[in-house]
């Protein structure tokens, strides 16, 4: 009775003293919801592996709540940029043994955490001890297996794992399966390969999506095969896939990544000929493709024909173009677009805004450089002490 006693005591100090690390001057309990959002905010700023495990605990996290799920990742990629990777074993092996974590659904998302981490014997061994944990091989862990491989950049085993293991375990390949290895396929150099995957789920009766065929035209693309992208929009046809605004994105894209923003622009001025809306995601792929290329007068117009087809630019469009603008010296449009995407919220990173301050200064317009960081220090507590000191050296 005494021992019980005493493992009572010990589990009640654990939660005071996790309770404590979410907050410390808070007598009243959170809610889950708030043990989440709580969790994210320390957990980004923690550098302590170990006290971001505690945190991660202190949270009670679940993959059911998609918050839960973007703390797990943040909390992963800190732990594997600390070569923590003792610490990321122990706490998922730690968490397969919460009751509530007995289901398929931790188990898949334990498998791509382990793939996160780089760690993919862990993932491959966690898949293989599903059966002593109660717990069914499902086509969704195997998806899972096959997407951890990819994080990991494993790219050889997805190709062993797609052929060995639905035989072995008798599972049976879905959409998402064939789509992740199509993923595989294309990331890695190898989108030929993708033509022997579309044949099969053809004999298998598995009917491609433009998931499927998106994927498949970013790779060629990547490799700079543009004769395959038309034989890709072909087999879309065949298939009674609309080649629409998902798939002009895709192809604008991956143009821009190539530095061929102007073959881009072409196929958005060929959207326009079709009577189809580009969206705001169409121009802000255009945007950062002028910008990178160093096109700053093309990238404003393309802004500006944007807002003016009704399109609403979102913060990322607004972070892109500042940041371009001033790394091309254009100081006095950064500030005019960044005062508008301030006033709507958004503010770019520090970076950028150390940019911004550093060429308004550099063309005397010392003043409205102080205003920058009058309203950076209004908005964010964040960086505060080093605004202060850039601040205090402005002439």
């Amino acid at each position: 009775m005494a021992i019980f006693s005493r493992l009572r005591c010990l589990k009640s100090l654990q939660r005071r003293h996790f309770s404590s690390i979410l907050s410390p001057n808070s007598a009243t309990p959170l809610t889950s919801d708030q043990k989440s959002r709580a969790a994210l905010s320390l957990v980004k700023s923690e550098k302590n592996p170990e006290r971001i495990l505690d945190i991660c605990r202190a949270a009670s996290l679940t993959p059911e709540c998609h918050l839960d799920r973007i703390v797990f990742s943040v909390a992963i990629s800190k732990l594997t940029e600390s070569n923590y990777f003792e610490g990321i074993r122990s706490f998922l092996e730690e968490l397969k043994t919460r009751p509530d974590l007995r289901n398929e659904r931790f188990i898949s998302h334990a498998i791509v955490l382990y793939g996160q981490a780089g760690m993919l014997d862990h993932a491959v061994r966690t898949f293989k001890e599903m059966q002593e944990l109660g717990i069914t091989r499902s086509t969704k862990c195997l998806n899972a297996l096959l997407f951890s491989c990819i994080l990991a950049k494993k790219y050889s085993e997805v190709r062993r794992i797609f052929i060995d293991f639905p035989k072995s375990y008798g599972i049976k390949p879905d959409l998402d399966t064939y789509n992740t290895v199509i993923k595989a396929f294309c990331e890695s150099g190898s989108s030929s390969s993708v033509y022997s995957i579309l044949a099969e789920m053809d004999r298998k009766g598995v009917k491609p999506n433009a998931t499927s065929f998106k994927t498949l035209i970013a790779g060629f693309y990547r490799e700079e095969r543009s004769e395959d992208v038309g034989k890709v929009l072909e087999l879309m046809k065949k298939h009674d896939i609309c080649t629409g605004l998902s798939t002009f994105n895709i192809r604008i894209q991956s143009l821009c990544k190539l530095k061929k923003s102007s073959e881009a622009k072409a196929l958005l001025e060929e959207m326009i000929r079709r009577r189809m809306k580009p969206n705001a995601v169409t121009f802000c792929h255009l945007i950062h493709g002028f910008g990178k290329e160093g096109n700053l007068d093309e990238a404003k117009r393309l802004f500006t024909d944007m807002v003016n087809r009704g399109c609403k630019p979102d913060s990322d469009c607004y972070f892109t173009l500042v940041h371009f603008l001033c790394r091309g010296a254009d100081f006095d449009t950064a500030l005019q677009i960044c005062k508008e995407s301030m006033t709507k919220g958004w503010v770019p990173n520090f970076s950028t805004m150390k940019s911004l301050v550093d060429g308004l200064v550099s063309i005397s317009k010392v003043e409205e450089a102080r205003e920058v960081i009058r309203q950076i220090k209004e908005k964010f507590s964040k960086n505060v002490d080093m605004w202060d000191e850039i601040e205090a050296g402005l002439p």
